[in-house]
């Protein structure tokens, strides 16, 4: 089951860095503000993906990284959010 997991959170990791390598090069190519904020956010969900893992994965149970994985889902969702209000036409 442990290896079910691992490989789970791994799997997360890797979708949402992908998703953020093919929204970084769609931006290079049209320079479109809608992808550049996207991408953002999904560099803070890769992060927390990442902390995910790390922390039930690798990291003993005494260690608790859940206020970091909060903190970059929060930050990737809030340049989401600045992206949506303040880059609308």
């Amino acid at each position: 089951m442990s290896l079910l997991k691992s490989s789970v959170y791994l799997l997360c990791f890797a979708s949402s860095f992908l998703c953020m390598a093919l929204l970084a090069r769609s931006y290079f190519r049209s320079r479109s503000r809608l992808l550049l904020w996207s991408m953002l956010c999904f560099i803070g969900l890769s992060i927390n993906n990442l902390l995910l893992f790390v922390d039930v994965v690798l990291l003993p149970t005494t260690v608790d990284l859940l206020p970091l994985r909060h903190l970059s889902a929060l930050g990737g969702l809030g340049i989401l959010l600045y992206g949506f209000i303040w880059d609308a036409d």
